[in-house]
């Protein structure tokens, strides 16, 4: 039942990781912000004037405004205990910035690279970056960590069943005297059979309700509930649905039941 716990423990943190990027994917999809760096020593003027325009871009909502100071400060919050590298610059190099957001980008005709060249022609306007153009960086690291996912996922299913099928195999062994016995006095084949069956579903059922329980701590003693990737959108990490944990749990029963009939299968004959 430990294998099992380990297993399904191992497949449902894949799982987690999965249901959080691909809800990262989707409020990317219907949304897209855009970071508008800006020159040193702007004027208030020029200032005004990129806020004008901004403003003006259909669909576009500006959500803040982060100075230089309030960069660095930000920039320290995120470093944590690391923050102490930073002491030794003499003067603060990250630019200031204004940060858009589109919403319900599927009803705007919206070209995100046209605008980007078009406000980097701006007179103070230093880079544009927008979400588009870091996801398609993590889009690649997103399709190797779910095939992953599902090539681990199945190798621990194979796992599961070569080690659950071994155990009832012993415990075949070491009864054989009793069924031998059982056979003896009139059983039937199912009647010695089904209590192996019902051993394999009930190490599945206590392996998935029991890691799915240790996955639930962890995640609620996790203490960063949301991760906010420059540039893109937040990631609100969110726990399995009550589908996910009766796919774990009804996934290790089915092992433990799989595991019960190969052994009964291969190793019953007495």
């Amino acid at each position: 039942m430990g294998t099992i716990v380990i297993s399904m423990l191992i497949l449902g943190s894949f799982m987690l990781l999965s249901v959080n990027l691909s809800n990262w994917v989707g409020a990317w999809a219907e949304s897209m912000s855009m970071s508008i760096y800006l020159e040193d020593n702007l004027s208030t003027e020029s200032k005004n004037r990129i806020n004008e325009v901004l403003m003006g871009l259909e669909g576009a909502e500006i959500t803040d405004f982060i100075s230089k100071d309030r960069a660095m400060i930000n920039l320290k919050e995120s470093l944590g205990l690391q923050a102490g590298l930073l002491g030794g610059l003499k003067q603060n190099p990250l630019p200031a910035s204004f940060e858009i957001e589109f919403n319900d980008v599927s009803q705007y005709d919206i070209d995100p690279l046209k605008i980007k060249l078009s406000l980097e022609e701006m007179e103070g306007v230093d880079e544009v970056q927008y979400s588009a153009q870091l996801m398609d960086k993590f889009e690649g690291i997103i399709y190797v960590l779910r095939i992953s996912g599902f090539i681990i996922g199945g190798l621990l299913c194979i796992a599961v069943l070569f080690i659950t099928t071994n155990t009832i195999k012993l415990t075949i062994y070491s009864r054989r005297d009793e069924i031998e016995i059982y056979k003896l006095v009139g059983a039937s084949d199912w009647f010695v059979r089904i209590p192996f069956l019902i051993e394999g579903a009930i190490q599945g059922i206590a392996g998935g309700v029991v890691s799915f329980g240790v996955l639930f701590l962890t995640f609620s003693l996790f203490s960063v509930k949301s991760v906010h990737i420059f540039g893109l959108p937040v990631l609100d990490i969110i726990f399995l649905s009550d589908v996910h944990a009766l796919f774990i749990v009804s996934l290790s029963t089915t092992l433990g039941l799989m595991g019960g009939l190969l052994a009964i299968g291969q190793f019953f004959d007495v």
